[in-house]
């Protein structure tokens, strides 16, 4: 692998660190919400809910006999809850403890509260819960027969008239496919502990994304003011968005056994109730017709999303949105319709995953261009980088210019590296001797919109203390969740006062220090705590030099924080020298510092503006080879080129290229999500949920940072966001094995949809011999 050049002039930004946290993974030391000391007095929270039925009236609810079972020391219902019984993110519908009905199988009727987890789990069980069960809306074409209310608005974005430019082209392709959700399936499971404080106040320790969030709600369920909840995360065992809002309901259900009983509680879900009773990545439908011309340019586009949303709101909108928003993916549609419907299901609500509704959307814009490639007998290559945005055609379908393109020369870059046209030439002649191993390749771009489309959101705090030694404490709103965004902003930290990483104290991310935190989402994390964190560092370190100035009758031109030292003239003392002569003539030596990502703004009603401060662009081409008997696939070789801009952190960032990749190949070829007709989620367990192993990495996997000059836009240290952006890579994966089944037949579109498992290939080989 290679990696990209570090930010200029810079001595601590830019270099490959280990993660903070590296040395104790390795020994199993890093403590985790469950590995904590457990205060005196600890209770146990289980919840419990229906076996049966998804959605109707609950007739019978007897909890008399998990009362009276060993060690039980409460269980709790909607009328414990002393204030608002919801947990939702932002639109409500959430109930923390489903009152009177459910609306899906798994939903929280109420929770136990035992000495020990073992004796909660087990009274759990002996609750009676019966339900009327009415007919549930389990899948897309559920919802839109049953006319189940929209869990949101109807959105689309339009550009001239597609209708018209699609019947005017030469040629047209019509197409509906399925796309597949995704387990998160973090580590860390969900849990969150609480520990009642005096007054009635209650600090959670939790495995949540968003600490206010959790703050919040608590704080409204227990009907206080938010300042007598804070909230704690020093580092989650992964989260993937599954912890941005769905981490809020365990913390609750933890505050409230803590309130009712006066003792500390913690609620950890086992992985089985963790995947029935939490939200997944959207599923879709996507319906869509093209028009294009004889070479394989896109003349207009009109497609449809329908969104699995689940019973309700959550996240859906945003997630909607953002699919919208990725549909183009990096290519210009002159004439376009992009719509969406947010569908109604009975099923736990879907929710923030990774790349949040741009996988999906960007799934779309990649099946089409290999289908109009199909149509045109090209190369999907080609087809991909003659519909390429270009400095002429640059403003998306929302009205954005794309000003940083840089698609192109990343493609291009990688087209020659891969030899992606010697292979394709080698491809072809293997799958004409072979009659029942069928080889695909495909090279496949990314660009993904960076910012919270929510545009307050964009905004970051960060608290630093600088110590009489030289040692520096560094706090911010930011959550670790193994991406390594405290390595990060402490490299940041450190190279404002110019010391080394390890002088710098990370600490956890806490309610307390900085308040009215964004969730860590979006790939924004390094990008606004990063600048917030050297926002507060420079006010320091601008005191220092004015105070070394003064002191030394120095111009301050001429003092300089390098490798913990300070040289000023011609004099050179410690960081800790100067700190401790500082504080000595009574000068502060903390600071607060807070950013706002500028340039960006957005009219949803009009749909017009600029969502995105920037684009990160990637390109990944993939080898597999398809037994045609079987449905088998093999992934053989994969290539990548992704764009960070200046990399803070190389060997963080090339991380996050590889396991982003993998995750996003396992959605699209392992990971199926399995409902029945009663809205049960029967893959709920690693023996029916199938996410990627170690034998699936690619045993050729050749991962490279782009060199770049740096972001064009003013982002920290001119890097630019990874934590997002390399799932969508994974998508190369999929269209490879499209290709092997599209060379079956040439010049017939393959009916497959996504996850392609074994099933799904052998469904569209089939297909391709009628």
């Amino acid at each position: 692998m290679a990696l990209a050049r570090r930010a200029t002039g810079t001595r601590t930004v830019g270099r490959t660190l280990a993660h903070d946290s590296a040395a104790l993974h390795v020994q199993g030391s890093a403590a985790y919400v469950d590995d904590m000391r457990e205060p005196e007095g600890l209770l146990h929270v289980y919840p419990g809910f229906a076996r049966q039925g998804a959605l109707g009236a609950i007739t019978r609810f007897d909890l008399a006999a998990a009362r009276a079972a060993p060690g039980v020391v409460a269980v709790l219902t909607a009328k414990d809850i002393p204030g608002i019984n919801d947990c939702a993110p932002v639109f409500g519908g959430d109930p923390i403890l489903a009152d009177g009905r459910i609306m899906f199988h798994g939903q929280v009727v109420f929770a136990v509260v035992a000495e020990t987890r073992e004796s909660a789990r087990r009274a759990a069980r002996l609750a009676v819960v019966e339900v009327t069960a009415e007919r549930p809306a389990v899948t897309v074409e559920d919802a839109l027969a049953m006319a189940t209310r929209d869990v949101g608005e109807p959105y689309q974005f339009r550009r001239r008239d597609p209708g018209k430019a699609i019947s005017a082209a030469p040629h047209r392709v019509e197409e509906s496919f399925r796309i597949g959700g995704q387990e998160h399936f973090y580590l860390e499971g969900q849990v969150s502990m609480a520990v009642p404080e005096e007054y009635g106040a209650v600090t959670i320790h939790c495995s949540t994304q968003h600490p206010s969030e959790v703050q919040h709600l608590v704080a409204h369920m227990l009907h206080v003011p938010a300042a007598m909840v804070t909230t704690e995360c020093r580092r989650m065992g992964g989260a993937f968005g599954g912890k941005e809002s769905q981490a809020a309901q365990w913390a609750c259900l933890a505050a409230l056994a803590a309130h009712v009983t006066g003792r500390p509680a913690k609620c950890r879900l086992d992985r089985d109730e963790d995947m029935i009773m939490t939200g997944k990545r959207h599923d879709f439908r996507v319906d869509y017709r093209a028009g294009f011309d004889a070479k394989g340019r896109i003349l207009g586009v009109d497609v449809d999303f329908l969104a699995r949303c689940g019973h309700s709101a959550d996240l859906s909108n945003a997630i909607c949105d953002r699919a919208m928003f990725h549909a183009d993916n990096a290519y210009f549609y002159p004439a376009a319709r992009i719509a969406t419907r947010r569908l109604r299901t009975n099923t736990v609500s879907n929710t923030a995953f990774r790349g949040f509704g741009g996988p999906q959307g960007m799934l779309f814009a990649e099946r089409m261009m290999e289908a109009v490639a199909i149509r045109a007998s090209a190369d999907p290559l080609d087809i991909r980088k003659i519909n390429l945005y270009t400095e002429k055609h640059s403003v998306t379908p929302y009205g954005m210019k794309v000003e940083d393109n840089i698609a192109l020369a990343v493609i291009e870059e990688l087209e020659a590296t891969s030899d992606y046209r010697a292979r394709r030439k080698e491809i072809a002649a293997f799958n004409a001797r072979s009659p029942v191993l069928k080889k695909g390749l495909s090279l496949t771009p990314v660009k993904f919109g960076i910012s919270f489309t929510l545009t307050h959101l964009n905004q970051a705090g960060a608290l630093v203390h600088v110590y009489t030694d030289g040692s520096v404490h560094l706090n911010h709103g930011g959550t670790e969740m193994g991406q390594g965004l405290y390595t990060k902003v402490a490299q940041v930290v450190a190279e404002e006062f110019g010391i080394d990483a390890s002088a710098v104290r990370i600490t956890a991310t806490t309610t307390g220090t900085v308040p009215n935190t964004s969730a860590t989402a979006a790939s924004s994390g390094a990008d606004l705590n990063g600048m917030a964190a050297k926002q507060a560092a420079a006010t320091i370190r601008k005191r220092l030099t004015d105070f070394a100035a003064k002191h030394w009758k120095v111009a301050k031109s001429r003092i300089r924080f390098a490798d913990g030292q300070v040289l000023i003239g011609n004099r050179s003392i410690s960081f800790g020298d100067l700190a401790r002569q500082a504080h000595i003539a009574r000068i502060s030596l903390s600071s607060t510092g807070y950013y706002a990502t500028p340039k960006i703004s957005w009219d949803r009603a009009r749909a017009r503006g600029r969502p995105f401060f920037y684009f990160a662009y990637g390109a990944a081409c993939s080898e597999v080879t398809v037994d045609t008997l079987t449905g088998e696939m093999r992934v053989d070789r994969v290539d990548i080129l992704h764009d960070v801009g200046r990399s803070l952190n190389p060997a963080l960032d090339i991380g996050q290229v590889e396991g982003g990749f993998v995750q996003g190949m396992g959605w699209l070829t392992t990971e199926e999500l399995v409902y029945d007709a009663e809205g049960r989620l029967r893959t709920h367990a690693p023996s029916t949920y199938k996410i990627p192993c170690a034998s699936d990495v690619p045993a050729d996997f050749r991962v490279k940072l782009f060199e770049s000059r740096g972001n064009k836009e003013d982002t920290i240290y001119r890097s630019k966001a990874v934590g997002e952006p390399p799932l969508m890579l994974g998508i190369s994966v999929w269209t490879a094995i499209f290709d092997a089944v599209a060379g079956l037949r040439p010049g017939q579109v393959p009916e497959l949809d996504a996850p392609a498992t074994p099933e799904a290939i052998l469904k569209a080989v089939k297909g391709m011999a009628g």
